[in-house]
């Protein structure tokens, strides 16, 4: 055994103490962080940070939307409502003192549209133009037709508000329906939850495509959103229109409008993701969901929204959709061309975003766009 070695003389006798035996605060000891500034800027760089973020998006989230639906639902207050005029009833005394009660008893004021006939006023309940036309015979009584087609929620609010005015104004009011409802969809809400069926569905494809199989060339994430928009539209206008018979479609418009709203759903998420990453989910929801589906007229027709909701909801894609498939289902001899071209752009604007900025990501310039086409992306 080697004998242990005494230190020499004036040598530093701390280098030769175990390391554990070392004085406080010596060389080469790492001390714990001191300050709410440093054990924040650890607390980032953990997983726990991310997690805490999202916990607190989704209480958020969940409380925007219970209040985003309250908001446009629980109380729809009329607004401006359009209605059709035959003749001058508003120039009549008891027809005049009629419509001034009706507008007190609903809070708001009528849109009158005078019309010379009452088929030129039922062409415009077609066009959906107006939710109602008032008539008046030679007995100064008031004829009230209303479309529950064109708005279920405004209909019902006029037949529960006209007789009553009536009555306080000494007219007799005849109320009817010009274009009612399906047996099946007395409150005409199937449309509205056909859509929110494919807006919620459509992104969150994307989003499991993303997270799933994050491999896919663009193309190939494209190509099956595509396939599940298609797959999706068939299944839930099968279910609506065969199965649960709830209101008759016309099968192949539906099923495309239906097609094109969930690839839309999915080409807002892409979109988002390509520009803000992890966090496209939020506002994919707040334009899908929070704002998109109350403000879309299919719960509560837009003439009882609050007026800021009922003018954006149409720009989104969720009110588009139930544009287009409201007018497919019940004034297909009126098509309009504005919520397929709402949709078409968010869906063209979206998909351009994304595969423009994954291009770019990539570096490749449009030189390898062959790569693209493939079912899996190449890597280096």
């Amino acid at each position: 055994m080697s004998e242990q070695q005494e230190p020499e003389p004036g040598a530093d006798k701390s280098r030769s103490r175990p390391q554990s035996q070392q004085p406080h605060g010596a060389r080469g000891v790492q001390h714990p962080p001191h300050g709410l500034r440093a054990r924040w800027r650890i607390f980032t760089h953990t997983p726990f940070f991310p997690a805490t973020v999202l916990a607190l998006i989704v209480a958020a989230a969940a409380g925007l939307f219970a209040g985003s639906y309250t908001y446009a639902m629980a109380d729809p207050t009329p607004r401006d409502i359009p209605a059709a005029v035959v003749g001058q009833i508003e120039d009549e005394g008891r027809a005049r003192a009629f419509v001034d009660g009706l507008e007190q008893a609903l809070g708001s004021s009528l849109e009158l549209h005078r019309y010379g006939t009452f088929a030129q006023a039922k062409e415009a309940v077609e066009d959906q133009e107006v939710f109602a036309v008032l008539r008046m015979d030679a007995r100064e009584r008031v004829r009230l037709d209303l479309s529950s087609a064109a708005g279920a929620s405004v209909a019902e609010v006029l037949q529960e508000t006209a007789p009553k005015v009536g009555q306080k104004t000494g007219v007799r009011v005849t109320v009817g329906d010009l274009k009612p409802l399906g047996k099946g969809d007395p409150r005409g809400l199937t449309i509205f939850y056909m859509t929110l069926a494919a807006d919620i569905i459509g992104f969150i494809g994307a989003i499991q495509l993303s997270v799933n199989v994050p491999d896919l060339s663009p193309v190939a994430r494209l190509s099956f959103i595509a396939s599940y928009a298609l797959l999706g539209g068939f299944i839930i206008a099968a279910m609506v229109s065969w199965f649960l018979q709830a209101v008759h479609l016309p099968f192949v418009h539906s099923w495309m409008i239906l097609t094109l709203t969930m690839f839309t759903s999915g080409m807002v998420f892409l979109m988002f993701n390509a520009l803000i990453g992890r966090w496209a989910m939020i506002p994919t929801w707040f334009v899908m969901v929070l704002l998109g589906n109350p403000s879309s007229g299919g719960a509560v027709s837009w003439p009882l929204l609050p007026s800021v909701l009922g003018q954006v909801g149409r720009w989104l894609p969720p009110g588009a959709s139930v544009n287009a498939q409201h007018t497919a289902v019940y004034f297909p001899g009126n098509q309009h061309a504005t919520p397929y071209l709402v949709l078409a752009a968010w869906a063209v604007g979206g998909a351009a975003v994304f595969l423009g900025l994954d291009a770019r990501r990539r570096g490749d310039g449009g030189e390898a766009w062959w790569k693209n086409l493939l079912p899996w992306s190449v890597r280096e």
